[in-house]
């Protein structure tokens, strides 16, 4: 993958870091996203030695940023070869009548609305050279809805139906376009949703063994990694303990 650039939003903890760090691995240099500058400045300290990385300090969901940013990019680093869309995010878990407007907002404008308008600026260049790769990071709740997931499931079968249809759009130009779906990993993602609540968040993932960043890392690595006329397309993973969104075996000590 030498010479190559893969760009990955959401590069700041979890799914995102680890996969730049593997695509660091495998040789790609990389343009970084994320909206915590000291984040970003610690991941440079760990990739190999010889790998060229661009960071940018931007909210994906602020369109005008994103054209910005990425409409003015050194030409050196202006052909992406892969495009990994990570950033996304859960706000709130409650019923659709007593749902917050603003956890609603922050979940499509960053979700669907972000993984849009970096996908739009990414894109062009990519049917004018007939190559590339966009994986799009998705959830299992893209694919079943389960209670109080209403409008972050809504968010993810978005995600879903994008990937589809860009996998679609862009097949004339010989663009990959993978959606991957992961169940429960072990990331920021319940602190989020649960704004901070260390403890409320920490039992999501007590009882079982939950996936980690690292194991969708090595996924994007594989499907990356494969002949040129092979896709996977369209992937689901889940930690050996859940069965769906809502079935978990848990061991709980008595």
């Amino acid at each position: 993958m030498k010479n190559k650039i893969a760009l990955v939003t959401g590069a700041t903890s979890g799914i995102g870091q680890a996969c730049a760090l593997t695509l660091a691995k495998l040789g790609y240099d990389l343009i970084v996203t994320g909206r915590r500058a000291e984040r970003l400045e610690e991941f440079k300290a760990k990739l190999p030695q010889g790998i060229r990385c661009l960071s940018l300090v931007f909210d994906v969901r602020d369109r005008e940023q994103v054209e910005k940013i990425l409409g003015n990019l050194p030409k050196e680093w202006s052909e992406i070869d892969v495009l990994i869309n990570n950033a996304g995010n859960a706000h709130g878990l409650d019923p659709i009548q007593t749902g917050s407007i603003s956890d609603w907002d922050a979940m499509l404008d960053i979700n669907v609305k972000g993984l849009l308008y970096v996908s739009k600026a990414i894109i062009p260049g990519m049917t004018q050279r007939n190559s590339g790769c966009i994986i799009n990071i998705g959830s299992i709740a893209g694919k079943e809805v389960y209670p109080n997931g209403n409008v972050y499931c809504a968010s993810k079968h978005a995600v879903d139906a994008l990937t589809q249809g860009m996998r679609m759009d862009l097949n004339p130009f010989g663009i990959k376009v993978m959606g991957i779906h992961p169940g429960l990993v072990e990331t920021e993602f319940s602190l989020v949703r649960f704004k901070g609540d260390a403890q409320r968040a920490s039992t999501v993932y007590q009882g079982y063994t939950p996936l980690v960043a690292q194991d969708i890392a090595d996924i994007v690595a594989f499907a990356l990694t494969r002949p040129a006329h092979v896709v996977l397309a369209d992937l689901v993973v889940l930690p050996t303990a859940q069965a769906s969104a809502q079935v978990i075996k848990k061991n709980i000590l008595k």
